[in-house]
């Protein structure tokens, strides 16, 4: 993240490129785990930026234990995710265009704890009956994971 605190400084809100990763998180039931993000109140798969060095299964893996504190184990590759679909506005003012990487996993460990830096709340919910407020850059994975289970 200093990595992006340092081009901020240099850039100001100015659209930036970014990668990222999230996981589908999923319980033996096909629940979804989603995150309320702290800054905006939206809800979102648990994710964030990749950091200088780190692979890209390695930034979804560290992403999903600081903001849940539970451990991936075992994670298949969903889909990459960029373009116009992926633009978000931080409340800042801070601009960025997200390549993301989703991932799958029903493997986990730990206790679920939200916290309480960019994860407010983490909840389980069932893809047909999601919050209405799903940050718009995570609407394209859930929909590729709704027919990903509809095919299984």
């Amino acid at each position: 993240m200093e990595y992006i605190k340092t081009l901020r400084q240099a850039v100001g809100n100015m659209p930036l490129i970014i990668c990222a990763a999230g996981v589908i998180v999923t319980d033996p039931d096909n629940k979804i785990l989603l995150i309320k993000r702290s800054d905006d109140g939206n809800w979102c798969i648990p994710g964030g930026v990749m950091d200088v060095g780190e692979s890209i299964q390695e930034t979804a893996k560290r992403e999903v234990f600081e903001e849940t504190n539970i451990n991936i184990d075992e994670m298949k590759l969903l889909n990459v995710y960029s373009g116009g679909q992926q633009h978000h506005i931080y409340p800042n003012g801070d601009e960025v265009y997200f390549v993301n990487v989703v991932f799958l996993s029903s493997t986990f460990s730990g206790h679920f704890k939200a916290d309480g830096i960019e994860s407010a709340e983490i909840k389980f919910y069932n893809i047909d009956e999601l919050p209405e407020n799903i940050s718009p850059t995570n609407k394209p994975f859930i929909e590729d994971f709704k027919k990903f289970i509809s095919e299984i």
